[in-house]
């Protein structure tokens, strides 16, 4: 039991997750097994608790029945294919009933055929014999029919109460039985509406047996051998049995056809071996009696995703039913029952303590667990013969009602720890995997409702499956995912908890793990956040500054970046306290954007200058940001925010207080149609294949922001790098509405009026107005259409557009090229291969150089006339013009060469 435990422990603490292993608890303790042992009691007392024999799955690898709950595992049912007989049971008129089943190894213990008794049934007579289906399903046998002659129709309700003989004699004494009976499960979607009833081996036989005074037979042990009751096919597994007895049925002649059938089947999940019904003795708790205060108390719970609380949770309950707890194994708590071992004195004691155990037993008891617990016997108490023995029922609890006990259990309930219950329960918040709505959660659920008359847990988190890189379930056995530890040491641990946190799976979605997931993770997250403080530090340090917390800066790129903290706080703070961690990554994503891909690198001249408000800023952004993404990246945020501000740990800190960071709604509209422009203006350069470095002419952006983006006109010119930047309100001098059709959501509403709306398009006959949108005299439902703005000139081979994200405005950029801009491209190009250069040679930012530059003459006349200009982005006190070095480089198939002495 204990094997793994440190391997467990090593795992989870490099995952950064906090659990006291110190005080951890197990189910086999004495003192959580006497806190179900009082669960138990506490249901018995409650009328909650009862001993049936029912028709349940049954593992016979197990030998043990299980709960419908077990059945509905993941991956539970599998895809099989077994026999599947229509066969001919003789009524005493002579006639043959048809039924179907694809279990055969039940035919020789069936006792009843049910029909549904508002169905037509059909009578044939085919080879001299007469059959009887329901006429529905007639079509379906044409085939083994064939020419067979329609003699009349009949409800079911006429055939109920008719006698047959029985198809195996091994019952044929059994009282009431071989008849035809009404069954309000009888369908006829498939088969031939009519039902073989074996009433020890199908819930709904041995219900309708039962209602119409039929009893049951079972000559299955609990290995699903056949018993000597049914001796030609004793000891024989049930399934094994199946084509000795369809070869037995055929040779009588009663098999109209014989077939192979693919369905999904239920499998023990323990074993993998398929379970069979059968009827079993066993425990229940009475899950129907509180099945509607489950149902209420399930509105007081607040799912994640939401869908599951009236979805799968919720329709799981309304039908809930009885819940099999006992089992027929060794290990596990035993069920506190002890009876009689002579019926003529009767007796049940049902225990709930080792008190109370002790006080009947005159023993102290240390041990709960098989063999010991069933040593505990004691005189009958009601036996004045002295000889009968009260001894301890065999079978032990359902594993999960031992998990359903845990919130109470593991801190033994109500013997200890009752004022810290009081106050913890229900819990705040549970997180597992989807299939615990009819697993863990589900049986929390029962025991919290039946015993305290509360829901188990306040917040529930499930998510999807994990799945491996092959898209099959995460699996142990096929070992088709990384090694944790691997991955933990290669990307760290931070970057599976992002990737996971940031995935679909906490929507409720399956998701496959991939390390090449993994590894993005790495490189679009957890590197902008380091290097955004590397570069903060590196700055700093150069200036020998430190950064304080501060929000009184005045300067645009402060104020803006300020701003989208604030709603950086506010929007996770709503994510998070709505247990919505999927969106909370998103924002902290969506804002590391902005920092990194905007803030910084903007604002890099500042930085180079020894600014302190750009200092102090970034210091308070890293400061507040670490705290945010604390959760998120526990590692990371750590080391990042103890270097920073020489705290203690980021995870004693507060969450930010959103209040005290300034914003400028205004400020953030109009910056965050700046980036779109940029944006856009990049992604048009990009399929031009006009590289960033190459400056181009001129800009134009129509917006009705026009006005206000005057003010960083300078931001968008060297972001984009043009010479010019013109701005306009009057959209439609240079663009136009374009309307695109969506014809696949068009065609369900419309119909044959999708042409006729297409055509309208096509010949201009569209009109908008504000939201609305008519085309060809219809009005367009809003998933039905796009509007676009697109250029009024369409473009050329020198102009190139493209609309703004926000569809409210249109860029359009001059991609024509001349010498003079190519030259300038080419010196842009050379500070790149400097500054690389620098690098390669471990320079510090701040160190200045001489730089010695050897190029084709050709591309020195280009690039000569911006040496200032690459001086003094490389901080080059002298360029030294050279021929004849051997290449340190290449520059558009130009050979360069490079050299960078540091001045001492």
């Amino acid at each position: 039991m204990l094997r793994y435990t440190s391997d467990w422990e090593r795992y989870v603490t490099r995952q950064a997750r906090w659990v006291d292993f110190a005080n951890d608890y197990k189910t086999l303790d004495v003192s959580y097994m006497e806190s179900v042992m009082w669960a138990f009691k506490t249901l018995w007392d409650k009328g909650l608790i009862y001993e049936g024999f029912r028709v349940l799955p049954y593992s016979w690898a197990l030998e043990t029945p299980l709960s419908n709950t077990e059945t509905r595992m993941d991956d539970a049912y599998k895809q099989v294919q077994d026999p599947a007989l229509t066969v001919a049971f003789v009524l005493e008129t002579g006639e043959s009933l048809l039924a179907w089943t694809t279990t055969p190894w039940t035919l020789p213990s069936n006792l009843a055929l049910a029909v549904a008794p508002d169905v037509s049934y059909v009578r044939v007579r085919h080879n001299g014999t007469v059959y009887i289906l329901a006429e529905a399903r007639l079509g379906a046998y044409e085939k083994e029919l064939e020419g067979a002659e329609v003699l009349d129709t009949v409800l079911g309700s006429t055939l109920v109460g008719r006698t047959y003989t029985p198809m195996f004699s091994y019952f044929a004494d059994q009282p009431d039985a071989f008849r035809i009976i009404a069954g309000d499960f009888v369908t006829t979607e498939d088969g031939t509406g009519v039902v073989h009833l074996a009433p020890g081996f199908g819930e709904d036989d041995q219900r309708v047996c039962s209602e119409n005074g039929i009893g049951l037979v079972v000559p299955v042990d609990s290995r699903g051998l056949f018993t000597s009751e049914v001796p030609d096919f004793f000891g024989m597994l049930v399934f094994d049995a199946n084509p000795l007895i369809i070869r037995e049925l055929k040779s009588r002649g009663v098999v109209l056809r014989h077939e192979t059938y693919d369905h999904a089947y239920p499998h023990c999940w323990r074993t993998g071996k398929p379970l069979i019904y059968k009827a079993v003795s066993s425990w229940f708790v009475n899950v129907t009696a509180v099945k509607e205060r489950m149902v209420a108390l399930n509105e007081e719970i607040t799912w994640v995703p939401d869908h599951l609380q009236h979805g799968s949770f919720g329709k799981w309950l309304e039908n809930a039913r009885d819940w099999t707890i006992s089992r027929n194994r060794f290990w596990g708590s035993p069920i506190p029952v002890w009876r009689s071992d002579d019926p003529a004195y009767p007796r049940i004691d049902v225990y709930g303590s080792l008190a109370d155990l002790e006080r009947d037993f005159g023993v102290t008891v240390t041990e709960l667990h098989r063999p010991v617990v069933d040593d505990l016997v004691r005189p009958n108490p009601d036996d004045p013969t002295g000889k009968s023995m009260m001894r301890r029922v065999p079978e032990v609890l359902d594993c999960w009602f031992e998990s359903g006990s845990m919130p109470f259990a593991q801190v033994h309930y109500p013997f200890e720890n009752q004022e810290w219950f009081d106050q913890h329960y229900p819990g705040d918040f549970i997180v597992e995997y989807i299939g615990q709505t009819r697993g863990w959660f589900y049986t929390l659920h029962v025991l919290a409702t039946a015993l305290f008359d509360r829901p188990a847990f306040s917040t529930c988190v499930s998510h999807g499956i994990v799945l491996g890189d092959d898209g099959a379930k995460m699996s142990k056995s096929l070992r088709n995912y990384p090694d944790p530890m691997n991955v933990f040491d290669t990307y760290g641990a931070d970057a599976m908890r992002w990737y996971l946190l940031s995935s679909s799976i906490l929507r409720g979605s399956d998701f496959a793990v991939t390390e090449e997931g993994i590894r993005d993770t790495v490189r679009q997250v957890m590197l902008p956040l380091w290097n955004s403080w590397y570069f903060l530090s590196l700055y700093a340090n150069a200036e020998s500054m430190t950064g304080e917390v501060r929000y009184d800066s005045t300067n645009v790129l402060d104020r803006y970046v300020f701003s989208k903290l604030k709603r950086l706080i506010e929007d996770t703070t709503i994510s998070m306290d709505q247990y919505d961690i999927f969106n909370a990554c998103q924002q902290v994503r969506t804002f590391l954007d902005v920092l990194t891909n905007w803030y910084i690198r903007r604002s890099r001249d500042r930085f180079w200058k020894g600014d302190k408000d750009a200092i102090d800023t970034l210091h308070t952004v890293l400061q507040v940001l670490t705290r945010i993404a604390a959760p998120l990246l526990p590692l990371t945020t750590e080391k990042i925010y103890k270097e920073l501000t020489g705290e203690r740990s980021v995870h004693l800190e507060d969450w930010p207080d959103a209040s005290i960071v300034p914003s400028d709604d205004e400020l953030e509209k109009v910056m965050d149609q700046v980036r779109d422009v940029c944006s856009t203006t990049l992604s048009l350069r990009k399929v031009h294949s006009r590289r960033v470095r190459l400056p181009l002419g001129e800009l134009t952006v129509a917006s009705p922001l026009a006005n206000a983006l005057q003010s960083f006109v300078s931001i968008i010119t060297d972001e984009v790098n043009v010479h010019k930047v013109t701005l306009t309100t009057e959209l439609g001098q240079v663009a136009k509405h374009e309307l695109q059709l969506i014809p696949a959501a068009l065609g369900p509403r419309l119909g044959a009026n999708t042409q006729k709306v297409i055509v309208a398009v096509k010949k201009g006959d569209w009109s908008i107005n504000g939201d609305v949108v008519i085309a060809g005299g219809v009005v367009l439902e809003p998933h039905e259409f796009q509007v676009r703005l697109v250029a009024a000139a369409g473009d050329t081979e020198t102009v190139a557009s493209a609309a703004l994200a926000d569809g409210q405005g249109i860029v359009l950029l001059n991609i024509e090229l001349t010498d003079a801009l190519l030259a300038e491209g080419a010196a842009r190009d050379i500070v790149r291969m400097v500054q690389q250069a620098r690098r390669e040679a471990g320079l510090a930012v701040s160190d200045r150089i001489v730089l010695t530059l050897g190029l084709p003459e050709s591309l020195q006349s280009q690039v000569s006339q911006f040496e200032s200009y690459i001086a003094s982005e490389t901080l080059a006190q002298r360029i030294d013009w050279v021929q004849g070095l051997d290449p340190t480089g290449d520059l558009d198939g130009n050979p360069v060469h490079i050299g960078v002495d540091q001045v001492r």
